[in-house]
Protein backbone atom coordinates (compact mmCIF):
# COMPACT_ATOMS: atom_id res chain seq x y z
CA UNK A 1 0.00 0.00 0.00
CA UNK A 2 1.41 3.73 -0.92
CA UNK A 3 1.63 5.14 2.00
CA UNK A 4 2.17 9.46 0.74
CA UNK A 5 -1.32 11.60 1.02
CA UNK A 6 -3.25 12.29 -1.96
CA UNK A 7 -3.55 15.72 -1.69
CA UNK A 8 -0.41 18.70 -1.77
CA UNK A 9 0.69 18.74 1.67
CA UNK A 10 2.58 22.29 2.85
CA UNK A 11 4.89 21.24 5.43
CA UNK A 12 6.05 24.27 7.05
CA UNK A 13 2.25 25.44 7.83
CA UNK A 14 1.90 22.18 9.72
CA UNK A 15 4.69 22.54 11.30
CA UNK A 16 3.70 26.50 12.11
CA UNK A 17 0.18 25.28 13.13
CA UNK A 18 1.34 22.57 15.83
CA UNK A 19 3.88 24.53 16.85
CA UNK A 20 1.11 27.53 17.58
CA UNK A 21 -1.26 24.84 19.20
CA UNK A 22 1.28 22.76 21.34
CA UNK A 23 0.94 19.55 18.89
CA UNK A 24 3.87 17.57 19.40
CA UNK A 25 3.17 14.76 16.46
CA UNK A 26 0.54 15.38 13.54
CA UNK A 27 -0.47 12.44 11.63
CA UNK A 28 -2.90 11.60 8.84
CA UNK A 29 -4.89 8.70 8.20
CA UNK A 30 -7.78 7.08 6.45
CA UNK A 31 -8.56 7.64 2.67
CA UNK A 32 -6.29 10.69 2.25
CA UNK A 33 -3.81 7.74 2.44
CA UNK A 34 -5.04 5.25 -0.06
CA UNK A 35 -6.70 4.91 -3.97
CA UNK A 36 -10.47 5.47 -2.56
CA UNK A 37 -9.74 9.25 -1.57
CA UNK A 38 -11.94 11.61 -4.02
CA UNK A 39 -13.05 14.66 -4.19
CA UNK A 40 -15.81 14.97 -1.62
CA UNK A 41 -13.31 13.04 0.83
CA UNK A 42 -12.63 14.65 4.43
CA UNK A 43 -8.90 14.12 5.52
CA UNK A 44 -8.58 12.32 8.81
CA UNK A 45 -5.72 13.98 11.40
CA UNK A 46 -4.33 12.27 14.80
CA UNK A 47 -2.62 14.35 16.76
CA UNK A 48 -0.43 14.13 19.97
CA UNK A 49 -0.73 17.29 22.55
CA UNK A 50 2.17 18.59 24.56
CA UNK A 51 -0.33 18.78 27.19
CA UNK A 52 -3.63 17.88 28.01
CA UNK A 53 -4.46 21.24 29.96
CA UNK A 54 -6.44 23.47 28.27
CA UNK A 55 -7.76 21.34 25.59
CA UNK A 56 -11.54 21.40 25.31
CA UNK A 57 -14.68 22.05 22.59
CA UNK A 58 -13.15 25.09 22.14
CA UNK A 59 -9.62 24.21 21.23
CA UNK A 60 -10.98 21.50 19.51
CA UNK A 61 -13.02 23.84 16.82
CA UNK A 62 -10.35 26.24 16.38
CA UNK A 63 -8.27 23.29 15.25
CA UNK A 64 -10.82 22.02 12.99
CA UNK A 65 -11.60 25.33 11.73
CA UNK A 66 -8.15 25.98 11.09
CA UNK A 67 -7.41 22.62 9.26
CA UNK A 68 -10.35 22.69 6.93
CA UNK A 69 -8.71 26.27 6.07
CA UNK A 70 -5.54 24.48 5.17
CA UNK A 71 -6.63 21.68 3.59
CA UNK A 72 -9.76 23.13 2.02
CA UNK A 73 -11.95 20.22 2.58
CA UNK A 74 -13.71 18.84 6.04
CA UNK A 75 -11.51 17.42 8.49
CA UNK A 76 -11.67 15.40 11.42
CA UNK A 77 -9.42 15.47 14.43
CA UNK A 78 -8.67 12.46 16.75
CA UNK A 79 -6.45 12.04 19.47
CA UNK A 80 -3.78 9.86 19.22
CA UNK A 81 -3.80 8.96 23.21
CA UNK A 82 -7.83 8.31 22.48
CA UNK A 83 -7.07 5.66 19.71
CA UNK A 84 -4.54 4.04 21.63
CA UNK A 85 -7.02 3.65 24.80
CA UNK A 86 -10.29 2.86 22.51
CA UNK A 87 -12.15 -0.45 23.39
CA UNK A 88 -12.72 -0.07 19.34
CA UNK A 89 -10.12 -2.67 18.45
CA UNK A 90 -10.65 -3.04 14.69
CA UNK A 91 -10.33 0.89 14.52
CA UNK A 92 -7.59 0.75 16.55
CA UNK A 93 -5.50 -1.38 15.02
CA UNK A 94 -6.69 -0.11 11.13
CA UNK A 95 -5.65 3.89 12.29
CA UNK A 96 -2.45 2.31 13.88
CA UNK A 97 -1.59 0.46 11.47
CA UNK A 98 -2.39 3.15 8.67
CA UNK A 99 -0.96 6.25 9.40
CA UNK A 100 1.57 8.68 7.84
CA UNK A 101 3.52 11.38 10.24
CA UNK A 102 3.77 14.76 8.97
CA UNK A 103 5.37 16.25 11.86
CA UNK A 104 7.26 15.27 15.47
CA UNK A 105 8.48 17.57 17.75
Amino acid sequence: MNNEPRIPIDKEKIVEFCKKHGIIEFALFGSVLRDDFGPESDVDVMISLATQKGFGLFKYGRLIYELRLLFNRDVDVVLRKEIEGSSNTIRKREVLSNYRTVYVA
